[in-house]
């Protein structure tokens, strides 16, 4: 059974996964195992099994590309990369993001 604080932690991560991926393709490319374990480290992907859906799908938003290189430890790898609407949907994300969280934070602290 899933406690009340997992459930709440999926659905956050449900709506903010994919702009964090966006987020981590700013600086630059990143081949799906790095995005992964970048992504796990920092707590907000519970599995692999949910992110190459979602690159999929940020490739069809146009908001990725890909290409393929090789790799000196093995078989070529796929990296993506933001596009320019990859950046601009990033930082209507980030321009919506701080103010919610903001007022989130708010309500919270009077709650307590």
């Amino acid at each position: 059974m899933t406690s009340p604080q997992e459930a709440v932690l999926t659905q956050l991560r449900k709506g903010v996964l994919e702009y964090c991926v966006l987020a981590c393709l700013r600086a630059r490319p990143a081949y799906g195992l790095e995005l992964a374990a970048r992504l796990t480290e920092s707590h907000l992907l519970a599995s692999e099994g949910t992110l190459y859906p979602l690159l999929s799908r940020l490739r069809r938003q146009g908001w990725v590309e890909t290409t393929w290189q090789e790799s000196t430890t093995g078989p070529p790898r796929r990296y993506y990369q933001l596009t320019d609407e990859g950046v601009a949907a990033l930082t209507a994300f980030a321009a919506t993001w701080y103010p919610f969280a903001e007022d989130v934070d708010v309500i919270l602290e009077a709650a307590r």
